[in-house]
Order: structure tokens, then sequence, then C-alpha cells
């Protein structure tokens, strides 16, 4: 949807690398947001997008000379009467329009946090009928959904799932992270470490999934304040789910089991950050709430 950073172009990389001919689409699709959520908001950096791909392109374009790699041969960039021709789309969990739904998982996680989420991926994924697609693991129950739509739908598009890149301290790389501002910043990244004590937990041979998601648990238990049913460091935090899923079709785990070591798990994690509660400045007293998701995988093992 725009406002590219990293995470975005090690995607494009690995397009590059796999395929001769590689196009970008950027598109800030309405029908993903729901009707209280931050579409307005959400940044739109086409110059800076533009200037980004551009360096790409000469990065890559001695390899592609060579016939050693592909090159960034357009940008989709479309409008939204070109993707919606017929009616105008709606963010209502009811409206009119025709939709792809994907049930029940679309209905789960971040489903029942955004209901209209998924919906407004679905149905725009075959618009460029690509050989191949490629979707970052941060956004882990899309990538599982998509499978599972080319699978229902016979779609000959392979989807590749290319892992999570992130910033120093281990936050996920996401468009809304600018909205975060310098002293929100400081406190989001327990959430990649509440994640990766949990992996690890894994790697040494835990099973158990309540163990498992209780270890996420206590990493914020120790870095932030809690209260009320949330947590506090400059600002409050709500977290929405610390979820352990199966790694082929997202069903739950419940923390009573036990996870196969055969097949592995997801375990991903949602959370509301809101404005800080003294603001100081401006950029402060403008803020607006921001939500974080990220996963990790607890890959399988003999």
């Amino acid at each position: 949807m725009g406002a590219l950073h990293e995470g975005h172009l090690s995607l494009v990389r690995h397009a590059l690398v796999e395929n001769t001919d590689v196009f970008v689409s950027i598109y800030v699709n309405p029908t993903q947001f729901g009707v209280n959520e931050d579409l307005d908001k959400y940044p739109k950096t086409w110059e800076a997008d533009m200037a980004k791909l551009i360096e790409l392109k000469k990065e890559f374009r001695e390899r592609s000379e060579q016939g050693i790699a592909g090159e960034i041969a357009g940008i989709f960039a479309p409008t939204t009467k070109v993707m919606y021709p017929v009616l105008p789309p709606s963010s209502e969990i009811d409206g009119d329009g025709s939709f792809v739904t994907i049930t029940p998982m679309g209905k789960w996680l971040e489903g029942a946090s955004r209901p209209v989420f998924f919906r407004g991926v679905a149905t725009l994924f075959n618009i460029v009928q690509p050989d191949r697609v490629y979707f970052g693991q941060k956004d882990v129950q899309q990538t599982v959904l998509i499978k599972r739509m080319v699978k229902d739908f016979h779609i000959p598009t392979e989807v590749r799932v290319i892992p999570t890149t992130r910033e120093a301290d281990g936050l996920a790389m996401s468009s809304r992270n600018v909205f975060l501002g310098e002293r929100r910043r400081k406190d989001v990244s327990v959430l990649s470490k509440a994640l990766l004590a949990a992996q690890h937990s894994w790697n040494q041979g835990q099973t158990s999934a309540g163990r498992i998601r209780q270890t996420a648990f206590e990493v914020f238990d120790a870095r932030l304040e809690k209260g009320d049913g949330a947590y506090f460091g400059s600002q409050k935090i709500e977290v929405d789910y610390i979820a352990l899923t199966r790694s082929h079709d997202m069903t739950t785990i419940d923390d009573a089991e036990f996870i196969d070591p055969a097949e592995g798990a997801i375990l991903s994690a949602a959370m509301k950050v809101h404005p800080v509660s003294d603001p100081e400045m401006a950029e402060e007293r403008n803020q607006i709430p921001v939500r974080l998701i990220d996963n990790v995988i607890l890959e399988p093992r003999r």
C-alpha cells in the first residue's frame, strides 16, 4: 500500500533475483480499512516510493544486463475507480459490493479485530495475475489466507513468503511505525522481544502451548508496568492477542495442548499503542493510536 520501507524493498529484491520481469503494485485499498480505522491518515509517500524503486532498479541494472537478475518492468498504481469499476468500495461489514471472503480463517485473530481487512486483500489479489507473488511474513495470517485462496480457486500463482525485516532492536518494519514518535518507539520493541523469547523456549525443547505463550507475557510483565488489564510505559499498551496457531490453517492451539514437534506452529501477536499520556510537543499532541502486529515461526524439528 505504499509508504515503502526496507521490508517492502526486500520483497522486490527477492522477486528480482527469481524472475525476469517484476511489477510492483502500490494501492491504498480502502476496503482493507474498517469504518473507524486510519485510512485518511495512512502515509502516502508516492515521490519517496518512486525514488526508492528507481535506486533499486539502478542497483540491479548491471546484474540484469548480465542475465543473472530481472528488472522492475512497471509500477501498477491504479485509481479506486479502476479497482472497483461498478460500485464504490464499502467498509461496512455488510456493505454492498463484489467481494471475496475466505472463511472461517478471515474471522480469526486479525479478522476478529479488523473484520473487513482480509476481504479487501482477497478481493483484489488476482488483478495482476502474476506467475509469482511476494508477501512478507510479518502479515503471516494474510499469507496463509492467500495460499488458501490460491488453492481453493485453482489460481496459477506461486505464493512466496519472505522473512520479516526488522529494525536493530527487533521491531518489525511497518509503514505505521512512522506514527509512533520517539517515546512510544522505545517501548514497542517489547512485542518482538516477547515473541523471540517464546521462540527461544520452543528451540530449547518446550512444547507446552500454555508455557510458550506465558513466556511471551512474562516479557511484557518484566519490561512494562501492568494495571487494569493493560501495560504502561510512556503510554498505554493493550495486548489484543498472543496466539499459537497451526501453520497450515491458523487454527488455535489451546494452552492445554502440546505442539507437535514435527509440525511446529505460528506464534503471532497484536497490540494497540495509545498516544502518550503527557504530550510534550505538537507531534505528541497529534498522535493517533497505532496497531502493531508481529509473529515468529516455531520451526518443525525431529
